[in-house]
């Protein structure tokens, strides 16, 4: 066992809270340059620090960045909020292997449940946020399948979201079992983060298994 996933668990001993494991999946394929490539790296930044200043998600809730472009980087390990001081700067390059992503991204997430089960720590329904800014350029059906099929059964929440008029929505859908994916309006990756945390807040801060009411999206999506 290295160090980050000792540190990992011997958190799960230390603060035996509920978790909410959430995963971002994000295009950093060529198209993503200059200033969508700025705006998403400053959103996830926004994210780590407003859900930090949350006193029950900053323990509950533990992030995971992996990209797609031009090849698939595990960025960041499934880390409890408190314990992350900063996710490496993304850079837009290449392809965009959107299936192998979100693959690696349930494996991920199916890997850290079975740490909770291990160590009896209760748990949300895990979250996979996916953003695109185009068409996957690998196999994708595979993984759509899996991450629809979890959603549909109640273990997985899935939020597909499209940057720019290029992103395939039609595609992201198939990612999700129960909605729809939404297209960011402009390039509001602030505003999308920043409704990303208080949503993580307010699953923290219920019961694991009872229904939370999210916040409006109307601040970041285009429709």
């Amino acid at each position: 066992m290295n160090a980050t996933a000792l540190i990992r668990n011997n958190d799960l001993i230390e603060n035996p809270v509920p978790r909410c494991a959430c995963v971002l999946v994000l295009d950093t394929s060529g198209s993503m340059d200059g200033e969508p490539i700025a705006q998403l790296n400053e959103g996830v930044r926004t994210f780590i620090e407003a859900t930090k200043r949350d006193e029950t998600a900053r323990y509950s809730v533990e992030v995971s960045v992996i990209t797609f472009g031009g090849r698939v980087k595990d960025i960041s390990p499934m880390t409890p909020v408190h314990l992350i001081e900063q996710i490496d700067h993304l850079h837009a390059d290449g392809s965009t292997p959107m299936g192998e992503a979100v693959e690696l991204a349930l494996r991920r997430l199916e890997e850290r449940k079975a740490e909770y089960k291990r160590s009896g720590t209760s748990y949300y329904q895990p979250w996979l946020v996916i953003m695109s800014d185009g068409t996957p350029t690998d196999s994708w059906q595979i993984a759509a399948q899996q991450s629809s099929s979890a959603e549909q059964q109640g273990r997985l929440v899935v939020m597909p979201i499209g940057v720019g008029g290029g992103a395939d929505l039609a595609t992201l859908s198939a990612f999700s079992g129960k909605r729809g994916a939404k297209a960011l309006g402009g390039l509001k990756f602030n505003d999308f983060f920043l409704w990303l945390s208080a949503s993580m807040s307010r699953v923290s801060a219920s019961t694991p298994g009872e229904k939370v009411v999210l916040p409006a999206s109307n601040g970041w999506d285009a429709i």
